[in-house]
């Protein structure tokens, strides 16, 4: 599907120092930028620009009644003097919703602009999932529901947030895959750009996965998940660029919470806690659904039935007292599957109808934007 025009930010001032520094902050965002020269402002253009930056220079003349735009969100006074108290003042006089000091400011309204240009989509809707003890099959679900929403046609980010686990990437057969990895985000500090990110990852299976990084020896050691922990200012940055163009981003998140998985909760619409039917497993998914449950206000439980008899889903949600989103049966030939390079949920079982049934009935009634290209 092509992607809609983005209008440019509209630049309002006749300061050349000031063009200057406005003009290098649109083109390190990525952002396209119009300049407004004289007066009255083009009202069409005031209207559809995405964000407005009027020069200090320029609003005495937007506050008199031929050069006043209609009031609008997004508008922000752009100045070089602090210390002048009248700025404030003009600022309001202009419609402005802040003002903005360069080049104190410059990091932030970089960031703003940059926003403005992706777009106001409807941020993702972002779901974690988190086994209730080794092996419950957490990352096979996680793959699952972002590969159903990929070829439902929505946008889809899956997201590896545990360090030791075996890689996502492995799991979707593209451990050989171009694109970024952790590592390459591991020191992000401040905003991380929606569509630099996107462009950067791999594309597996219709979804685009950020996975762990990997050890540069060789032999069977070059495939191994590299143990380095994810920095947790580097989630933040890294899932808040993920959310931004809509869609659903899943988080495969570890069995713990350090500030890094607190980062990730916090930015969490729900989870699925994963607990195979089993006593010994009902019992270690207590204590990481007490764990989560603190953290994230919407935990649901999803039970893994055995082949033979089990613990009822109804008694093990009952017991870890997590509403039950559903109940899965064990499918023997998905290992095979995934060996032979199919992912998990695509093919025919009752994985692949727990996916279907999620995304259409289990979330909360919102539009998931973010249609997939």
């Amino acid at each position: 599907m092509a992607e809609s025009r983005v209008e440019p930010i509209l630049i309002v001032s006749e300061n050349a120092q000031l063009l200057d520094d406005l003009l290098r902050l649109c083109a390190a965002a990525g952002a396209e930028a119009e300049v407004a020269h004289g007066a009255p402002v083009n009202e069409e253009a005031w209207r559809a620009a995405p964000l407005v930056l009027v020069g200090d220079d320029r609003a005495e003349r937007l506050r008199s009644p031929g050069g006043r735009p209609p009031r609008r969100p997004g508008v922000l006074l752009v100045s070089h003097d602090p210390k002048d108290r009248g700025v404030w003042e003009r600022g309001v006089g202009a419609g402005a919703e802040q003002v903005v000091f360069l080049p104190d400011s410059e990091a932030w309204l970089a960031g703003r602009i940059a926003d403005a240009t992706e777009g106001t989509a409807e941020p993702a809707l972002t779901l974690g999932v988190v086994g209730g003890r080794g092996g419950a099959g957490a990352s096979t679900l996680a793959c699952a529901l972002a590969v159903t929403a990929a070829r439902a046609g929505v946008r889809a980010v899956l997201v590896d947030a545990d360090p030791l686990g075996g890689g996502l990437d492995v799991l979707l057969g593209g451990e050989t895959a171009d694109g970024s990895r952790w590592p390459a985000f591991s020191r992000s500090r401040g905003r991380v750009g929606a569509v630099a990110l996107e462009e950067s990852l791999p594309m597996l299976h219709g979804v685009r996965v950020l996975s762990q990084g990997r050890d540069d020896g060789g032999g069977t050691e070059a495939s191994a998940p590299h143990p380095e922990a994810l920095r947790s200012d580097a989630l933040r940055s890294v899932l808040a660029a993920a959310r931004r163009p809509g869609g659903v981003v899943v988080v495969d998140l570890p069995r713990h919470i350090d500030d890094t998985t607190a980062e990730a909760l916090a930015q969490l619409d729900m989870g699925l806690l994963v607990v195979p039917a089993e006593l010994r497993a009902v019992a270690a998914s207590g204590r990481v659904a007490a764990q989560f449950a603190a953290a994230l206000t919407d935990l649901r439980a999803l039970v893994l039935r055995p082949a033979t008899s089990g613990l009822d889903g109804c008694e093990v949600a009952r017991l870890l007292r997590l509403p039950l989103v559903g109940e899965l049966s064990a499918e023997n030939g998905l290992p095979l599957a995934v060996e032979r390079g199919i992912p998990p949920g695509v093919t025919p079982g009752p994985l692949a109808r727990f996916c279907a049934a999620f995304w259409e009935h289990a979330l909360p009634a919102r539009p998931l934007g973010g249609v997939a290209a």
